[in-house]
């Protein structure tokens, strides 16, 4: 998909603006203690904020892994991003995975909580990226 300028510019404040709402969705599933819908959520924040990174530096990804290939290839191999929040976004990707398929393991409080503050880090952190 070929964008200009501006169509790149308001599909890539659609898609941070995704990625908030995803983030309240996933505080108000987290107090009601739906972790894997919360593990959901948080996922689709990182994943809505990553993507609008990807788009707004020229890269585009068809699968879900290709998004994680390329933001660790762009951002965070080069040193954009830090290996720490790479391997935070693969961890999202995982336990969104185990959330939603897995028939033998569910998710917990502690399994899911502490990954809220670091996803709402996560996403501030690439929403500075978007600004610069």
């Amino acid at each position: 998909m070929t964008l200009s300028n501006e169509e790149r510019e308001i599909v890539v404040a659609y898609r941070l603006e995704k990625a908030l709402k995803a983030l309240e969705h996933a505080e108000g599933n987290a107090r009601l203690e739906y972790w894997e819908v919360t593990a959901n959520r948080l996922y689709y924040a990182a994943y809505y904020a990553v993507s609008a990174l990807l788009l707004q530096e020229g890269y585009s990804a068809q699968t879900h892994n290709g998004t994680i290939q390329l933001f660790g290839k762009h951002f965070v191999k080069t040193g954009i991003v830090s290996k720490e929040s790479g391997r935070l976004y693969s961890q999202l990707f995982s336990i969104r995975i185990t959330g939603d398929y897995s028939d033998s393991f569910g998710l917990t409080r502690e399994d899911v909580e502490p990954l809220i503050g670091k996803t709402k880090s996560f996403v501030g952190d690439l929403q500075a990226l978007l600004k610069r």
